[in-house]
This record gives structure tokens, C-alpha cells and sequence, in this order.
């Protein structure tokens, strides 16, 4: 039995991240500030908030420090001309902790290969960030019996920029969002998310190590809500959970809470 299946999600902090993706106003985000500031929150759960990069710096005054906030992107370099894109350097700069890489929305809407995600997730870490990288297969492609091979291959070019070592790894959070599932309605059952977050976890483990395979955690994501959290949250190698619309609204508050 390989050590990763011995380690329990108990030992690994609980994690939700909320994706705004390209929603909110400054009026609606003072909403969602206040039902996060109202909570009650599970001080177990390890929470942090994305939301579009004109807002950063505002989210990131407004909520408690022990709330993170992400980018949703950034580019692999540390300045130049690029433009429309963020650096690492320019998200902490303003105090944001946290990147969101490799959405399903930006490799398939905006066509961002393996290699692209590789080299951002490698800049990103260099310049100190944490990251929530994202994997995750199509419809067409688990009809076709594909999830691992795809989910396989992403992850590798993930963990080929991260390297090896555990303490860089520790601010690794890797996100599974099943690209059928997102937005669609449709989730990925309890048995069906366990399956494949096991088979990540013993990939980690044979091709990077037991130890990282252990504490690394491994997010779900693809429609959310308050009322499968429960179930989701009680499988074994499900660490918690990366939202998308669900975060815009008060249920976000029941997704935080739903490790019992």
C-alpha cells in the first residue's frame, strides 16, 4: 500500500477557494465581504477569494487577513510588454498571496497549452506565490475514457515546474474540475471525484514522493453547492474545494463550513 493511502484528508488543513471569475461590482463585492466577514467560518477551513484584478487590492483590504486572495492569472515573466497581463511580482506587491493557474476557461477559452501553464506555475513560485493550479478533463474526453491520461498529463507539467521538493510543494494546492462538470449543472459524484483524486494522489506519490503525495491537497471543483458539499467533503482524498458561482452568493458560507 502506498504511503499516500495511508495519510488521512485529516491531516491535510481543509481548503476553499472561491473563483469570482469575471463577476462583480464594487457594490456586489461588499456584499459578498460582508456575509465572509459575518460568517460564522470553520477556523479549520483554510479559505481564500478570487476576484477579477481590478478588484485585488480592494478584496484584499477589505477582508480579514486570514482570508487569502488570488489572482485568477498571470503571466510567466516579472515585467515587460505584455499587455493586459499581471505579473506574480504585481499580485504580492499589493498583498495578494495566492494565484489561480490553468482554469479550464483558460486553457480552453483563451488556448493556454500544458507548457504555457508549466512556465507560469515555475515563475510563480519563484517569485513566492501559492497557487491553486487547475486540472481537469471534457466531456468528450472521459466518454472516451481518457480522464487519467489527460489528468495525468497536466498534472505532470504541473509537478515538473514544481519539483520535488516538499516545503515548495506546500504551497501547491492542485485543483480537479472536471470540464463537464463547471458551470453545467452536472457534478462529478462523491465515488466518481474520489476515484480520481485517489489516482492523482498515487500519481504524486510514484512520481514525486510519498511525502508530498501525503500532504498535498487536492481540491474538487464543478458546480458546487451547499447542498453536495457534505458528501463530497466527507470522501477521503477530497480536500476541499475550488467554487465558481457558488462563492458569489451567502451558500458560499455553508461550502466553507462542510467538513464535519
Amino acid at each position: 500500500q502506498p504511503a499516500a493511502a495511508m495519510s488521512s484528508s485529516t491531516d491535510r488543513r481543509f481548503f476553499v477557494g472561491g473563483n469570482w471569475k469575471m463577476n462583480g461590482s464594487q457594490a456586489s463585492i461588499a456584499g459578498i465581504v460582508g456575509f465572509l466577514k459575518a460568517g460564522p467560518l470553520d477556523p479549520r477551513t483554510e479559505v481564500v477569494v478570487a476576484p477579477p484584478a481590478p478588484y485585488l487590492a480592494s478584496v484584499r483590504a477589505q477582508l480579514p487577513a486570514e482570508i487569502g486572495v488570488a489572482a485568477q492569472n498571470c503571466y510567466k515573466v516579472a515585467s515587460g510588454a505584455f499587455t493586459g497581463e499581471i505579473s506574480p511580482a504585481m499580485i504580492a506587491d499589493i498583498g495578494c498571496q495566492w494565484v489561480v493557474l490553468g482554469h479550464s476557461e483558460r486553457r480552453h477559452v483563451f488556448g493556454e497549452p500544458d507548457a504555457l501553464i508549466a512556465e507560469k506555475v515555475g515563475h510563480a513560485l519563484s517569485a513566492g506565490l501559492s497557487l491553486i493550479p487547475c486540472i481537469g478533463e471534457k466531456l468528450e474526453e472521459r466518454e472516451a475514457g481518457q480522464t487519467e491520461a489527460v489528468c495525468y498529463r497536466q498534472l505532470k507539467a504541473i509537478a515538473d515546474a514544481v519539483g520535488s521538493d516538499p516545503a515548495v510543494w506546500a504551497r501547491v494546492v492542485i485543483a480537479y474540475e472536471p470540464v463537464w462538470a463547471i458551470g453545467t449543472g452536472k457534478t462529478a459524484s462523491p465515488q466518481q471525484a474520489q476515484e480520481v483524486h485517489a489516482q492523482l494522489r498515487a500519481w504524486l506519490s510514484q512520481n514525486v514522493s510519498p511525502q508530498v503525495s501525503a500532504q498535498t491537497r487536492i481540491l474538487y471543483g464543478g458546480s458546487v453547492t451547499a447542498d453536495n458539499c457534505k458528501e463530497l467533503a466527507s470522501q477521503p482524498d477530497v480536500d476541499g474545494f475550488l467554487v465558481g458561482g457558488a462563492s458569489l452568493k451567502p451558500d458560499f458560507v455553508k461550502i466553507i463550513n462542510a467538513r464535519q
